[in-house]
């Protein structure tokens, strides 16, 4: 069963802002704050009878209104065209506003019809994220493996570095024990000749 729907306003930048929700969370959610603006004093419950009717029209929309203004809830507002004045922030206006006929009340079939209206503003919004979240998922998931590919090829890269180094190695000591072989070698034929010319030259004399 849809859950009923109530009108919450706040001001974010420029704008009043006003949604129908099933609570102050989903008001939130909507208006994208992880912030308790409720808790803060900056947000509230409305009970305006012509904007508790203009969020019922689009359930689970944002409608907003210039700042500080109390013209209509709109989901499309024009900037204001005035900051709000010091008489604003105390609750009273700079310009009386203009008689309006007084809203319509709301019965029970138009409520249940808004909260359903939300309901499918927000699966709808809730697709829309899932949507968004994969295609995120995939990009990670894209990238993950580029890098996994890029790292196997480093890897690779290095064993095959450190098998060379190592076939080189083992031939430096190789070519080293061959070196070291002749040194003695040499060096045992130098004194063999030495010793013989030695002789040769006591022979002589």
């Amino acid at each position: 069963m849809a859950r009923k729907l109530k009108t919450y306003q706040t001001s974010l930048g420029f704008f009043d802002q006003a949604i129908a929700a099933p609570s102050m969370k989903a008001a939130l959610e909507a208006w994208g704050t992880k912030t308790n603006l409720f808790h803060q004093g900056v947000a509230k419950e409305v009970d305006d009878p012509e904007v508790i009717a203009a969020t019922m029209r689009k359930p689970g929309v944002i409608l907003k209104r210039p700042i500080g203004s109390n013209g209509l809830f709109k989901e499309h507002a024009d900037l204001p065209t005035d900051l709000p004045t010091t008489e604003v922030r105390k609750g009273r206006t700079a310009k009386r506003p203009a008689k309006r006929e007084p809203p319509r009340k709301i019965d029970d079939k138009e409520a249940r019809q808004a909260a359903l209206a939300f309901e499918r503003e927000q699966r709808q919004r809730e697709a829309e994220r899932q949507k968004e979240e994969a295609a995120l998922a995939k990009q990670r998931e894209r990238r993950d493996k580029a890098v996994a590919k890029a790292q196997a090829a480093i890897e690779d890269a290095k064993r095959e570095h450190d098998k060379r180094a190592s076939t080189i190695e083992a031939q430096r000591a190789a070519i080293d024990k061959k070196s070291q072989a002749e040194d003695a070698r040499w060096q045992k034929q130098k004194q063999k000749l030495e010793i013989a010319l030695r002789r040769a030259r006591d022979s002589r004399g």
